[in-house]
């Protein structure tokens, strides 16, 4: 039988006990770690634009998807964020202690710099950037250019009017780039070949996309080139009213018009997403730009049915050269 000095023995233990589950659990609350001793981070990406737009963003959202799925880490996401709050919105999520803020697009770096040096905690990736500012902005992207010339050889081989349009959102130097590598690739090519490059000073605006595309098409051109987020969708409906044809670009778009869409020039996105916060949870971050090509393997072809393989071994030709540092970036500023 229990002795009374036994039973409070046993009492004493079991307090003790809770107590030290009760602390465990409140330190964890506290600290904002979970009970396994990993760090819970806190991590948002920001978006020029929907998630469902077929292009920039959708890839965006696929690299949140994989960061979850791969390093079991969470991110939050924060759309259609207009220009106008781009500081606001960097300074709340500093304000909010968040480790790591993605920005998804060059447009966002200007905002960064500023904001960034005010939350020293809390680092700022802008997507597609080849910038970074200490102590805690960084900028990783993808060569556009790389991928802009790859859509001009490949355009270049369909072309019967030898007459090109080229799209861009804004004259970015990233943007601007990329249609100058496109008229490049094209005329490299048949320097008979025309490119004419309109900047339509959107991401979003879908039917100024249609609207241009189809001014180019009764201009002459036969094939569609579109470097500006959603915009591009209204530019291959044109494409595809006008019965000439397209580069689907950035997403695999081949799906969107199977019979207007040649092939696309895609990007692996989800891979900077996933390296970026493998770097962060390594304490590896740094301030700094960088930018990765196709001998980085962010760049990709998704072939379309209509693609011969004429054209595949003349395109693929020209992605060897470009991951041999063979072709030179022909952007020399300006629009």
């Amino acid at each position: 039988m229990f002795t009374k000095k036994k039973i409070f023995a046993s009492l004493l233990v079991a307090v003790l006990l809770i107590s030290t589950l009760v602390g465990c659990s409140t330190d964890a609350a506290n600290t904002g770690k979970p009970s396994d001793g990993k760090k819970d981070y806190k991590i948002v990406l920001v978006l020029p634009g929907p998630i469902n737009d077929q292009g920039w963003n959708a890839t965006a959202y696929e690299g949140l998807q994989l960061v979850e799925r791969d390093l079991g880490v969470k991110m939050e996401y924060l759309e259609s964020v207009q220009q106008a709050d781009f500081e606001a919105v960097f300074t709340d999520y500093g304000e909010k202690g968040y480790d790591l803020v993605f920005a998804h697009g060059t447009q966002f770096y200007d905002a960064a710099i500023k904001v960034g040096p005010q939350y020293p905690n809390t680092f700022y990736m802008v997507i597609n950037s080849e910038e970074g500012q200490a102590p805690n902005v960084g900028g990783i992207g993808v060569r556009e250019w790389e991928g802009g010339y790859v859509a001009g050889a490949l355009a270049a081989m369909y072309t019967e009017t030898k007459q090109m349009g080229a799209i861009g959102s804004f004259p970015f130097p990233v943007i601007a780039g990329t249609l100058d590598a496109f008229e490049a690739a094209a005329q490299e090519y048949d320097s008979s070949i025309k490119v004419t490059k309109t900047y339509v000073n959107s991401w979003e605006d879908i039917q100024k996309g249609k609207e241009t595309a189809l001014a180019m098409a009764e201009a002459g051109s036969d094939i569609i080139f579109c470097s500006a987020n959603q915009v591009g969708l209204g530019s291959i409906d044109a494409a595809k009213s006008k019965g000439v044809k397209a580069i689907g670009y950035i997403s695999p778009q081949n799906e969107v018009a199977p019979d207007t869409v040649i092939s696309s020039v895609t990007y692996n996105t989800p891979g900077l997403f996933k390296a970026t916060v493998e770097q962060l949870i390594a304490g590896e971050l740094k301030p700094e730009g960088k930018s990765l090509g196709w001998a980085d393997d962010v760049l990709d072809m998704q072939w379309g049915e209509q693609a011969t393989q004429e054209a595949k071994d003349y395109v693929n030709k020209v992605i060897e050269r470009l991951k041999k540092g063979e072709i030179a970036n022909p952007y020399k500023g300006g629009n």
